[in-house]
């Protein structure tokens, strides 16, 4: 084995101490063993960066990074790209749980696939009573198809990460918190890159009560602008531009009537 690994794994670590163990097993475990695992402590204010001191000490693989303030998601990740040295960049949460063959499979994808710059997986959500739902999304998006919504699963993807600093990795605008996933995706698309979707759920994400209430006016209006996005660097017709009013209109759904939908889409 190389002393070089060949996928680096992100993971921004924030409040997750009791889930932590979990989802770094999910990464331990893998079929393919030639990873690096970075983890940066977003300035926890449980012991979370205690737990992930004691996980690097069971194996070299696992790095570990400490922000000495809040940064959010987006400039975590992003420190985590600056220490990568993978040729392929993988994601993962520290509290979710995936398949012990993801790995293997999307890296086998990647580099038979060499037109693709990302390929990522379906998606089921669940809770501490068992899977709810499944997210599920077409194996080849276009452009136009991310007027509807983020057309890959961030937390499980794969990315070559020659593509990712080329686009100079995550967005940190404010305008994109909580979609910097999408916007990447966008910005990817626009640059002429492609991405696939293996249909197969290969991710578990853990969901919460607090999920709807994370959906604030802020993060619709930033969801507007991505579509806002797509449709002028796009080129696309005026009447697209309609497109960028749902995220708003679904912030005036009632909570109980958006849930009621939400979890029937992803029945």
């Amino acid at each position: 084995m190389s002393d070089r690994p060949l996928i680096s794994v992100l993971m921004g670590a924030y409040n997750c101490a009791s889930t932590l163990e979990e989802a770094v097993d999910c990464i331990i475990n893998q079929t393919y063993t030639n990873w690096e695992l970075i983890i940066c402590d977003d300035n926890s204010t449980d012991n979370t960066y205690e737990v992930l001191c004691s996980l690097a000490k069971k194996d070299s693989r696992i790095v570990i990074l400490k922000n000495d303030k809040n940064l959010t998601l987006a400039p975590t990740l992003n420190r985590c790209l600056e220490v990568a040295r993978g040729e392929y960049i993988a994601r993962m949460d520290g509290d979710d749980v995936c398949s012990l063959v993801r790995f293997e499979k999307e890296l086998a994808f990647l580099e038979t696939n060499p037109e693709y710059a990302l390929v990522s997986c379906h998606m089921e959500v669940y809770d501490e009573n068992g899977v709810f739902g499944v997210i599920k999304h077409k194996t080849i998006p276009t452009l136009k198809d991310f007027l509807k919504r983020s057309q890959f699963c961030h937390a499980g993807c794969m990315m070559r990460t020659e593509v990712l600093r080329t686009l100079g990795g995550y967005s940190e605008s404010d305008k994109f918190t909580r979609v910097e996933d999408y916007e990447l995706w966008v910005r990817m698309y626009l640059a002429g890159y492609i991405g696939y979707n293996l249909q197969e759920v290969l991710y578990s994400m853990r969901d919460d009560r607090n999920a709807l209430r994370r959906r604030t006016l802020k993060n619709r209006l930033n969801e507007s602008r991505v579509i806002m996005k797509v449709c002028k660097e796009g080129k696309l017709s005026i009447f697209a531009r309609f497109r960028a009013l749902v995220p708003i209109i679904k912030w005036l759904v009632p909570s109980f009537v958006y849930k009621m939908i939400h979890n029937k889409k992803n029945k």
